[in-house]
């Protein structure tokens, strides 16, 4: 089978490209790197210092609905953090931010927080159990 080497980016459908760029650059850090924008569309791609890649696309004859999860395509996009005390730290940001947000959930397969953008997709920041293990 050809190999595949990664992931190149995920590129999220937006109702406001400007207001995803500045969610995301504000409340996780990302940058902007790349914005090429079509008749019928606007593009920016955005660069976390981990190496994620998001586009935000905003299509200019797009309904105004939020996202949802319950309707076929993506679900959510998570993110991982380095260990527990990262997490925390994280909870603290988005309660500092005002932004809501679930509390840490522990599970077998590791601890994360829920939150979700401008849109409504719902973004995750996962600590893997064998990361959590450590801070224990």
């Amino acid at each position: 089978m050809p190999r595949v080497t990664g992931l190149a980016h995920i590129t999220l459908s937006v109702r406001d490209r400007d207001a995803s760029i500045e969610f995301y650059r504000t409340v996780l850090g990302f940058k902007e790197f790349k914005t090429r924008d079509g008749k019928q569309w606007l593009l920016t791609e955005c660069r976390h210092p981990c190496g994620v890649v998001l586009g935000f696309i905003q299509h200019k004859d797009q309904f105004k609905a939020t996202f949802d999860q319950r309707h076929v395509g993506m679900d959510h996009v998570a993110l991982q953090v380095s260990s527990l005390g990262e997490l925390d730290y994280w909870e603290e940001r988005l309660t500092d931010l005002d932004i809501d947000h679930s509390p840490i959930v522990h599970s077998d397969n590791g601890s994360m927080i829920q939150f979700s953008d401008p849109d409504g997709i719902q973004l995750e920041l996962f600590c893997p159990a064998e990361l959590g293990s450590d801070e224990a």
